[in-house]
């Protein structure tokens, strides 16, 4: 696992990995970076390929919240954020532009904590502006505050498993 758009990957290999998406348009294809800025850079002149969904990770308010609007610049026939691990309540969240939203804890031996406050609120905030929720997983500590193996933790949340899938449209196919 890596960030295809980390300042050591040089442009025309990511030109080569997007080609071979083009190029097979039976897959469809998720990519995720943290570094937004040079992702919105890249496709100010290419075209995102219809298969390639394009997303940033969110984490928290300072370094998260800003790739949002550097993701909304790109022209992508679906953009989501990848909330995981959430590692604090980030509040208000325009989700203009933005398809689908995906949200988890941290997992692993210094997992931190993620409240369900944090967690219903960003659900919330996605049913009110039409956004497909997904929620993944508590990680390493339950819904309950205590701290277990992540399977143990599971998924459910207000009683319920979120599996939303943003919905493709003929501009998206």
């Amino acid at each position: 696992m890596s960030d295809l758009f980390h300042e050591d990957i040089p442009d025309i290999f990511i030109r080569h990995v997007f080609d071979v998406i083009r190029n097979t348009p039976q897959h469809t294809y998720q990519i995720l970076t943290k570094r937004a800025d040079r992702l919105a850079k890249f496709f100010g002149h290419d075209t995102v390929p219809d298969n390639a969904w394009l997303g940033v990770s969110v984490e928290n308010i300072k370094h998260g919240l800003p790739r949002i609007d550097a993701l909304r610049h790109v022209r992508a026939g679906i953009r989501f954020l990848s909330v995981e691990p959430l590692l604090e309540d980030i509040g208000k969240i325009n989700l203009q532009g933005i398809h689908w939203v995906i949200v988890g804890g941290e997992s692993g031996p210094k997992a931190r904590p993620m409240k369900q406050e944090w967690v219903i609120n960003i659900q919330h905030q996605c049913k009110q502006q039409n956004v497909a929720f997904f929620f993944k997983q508590w990680g390493g500590w339950g819904a309950d505050g205590k701290k277990r193996a992540k399977k143990q933790n599971g998924r459910i949340l207000l009683g319920k498993t979120w599996d939303q899938m943003p919905l493709l449209t003929a501009t998206t196919l």
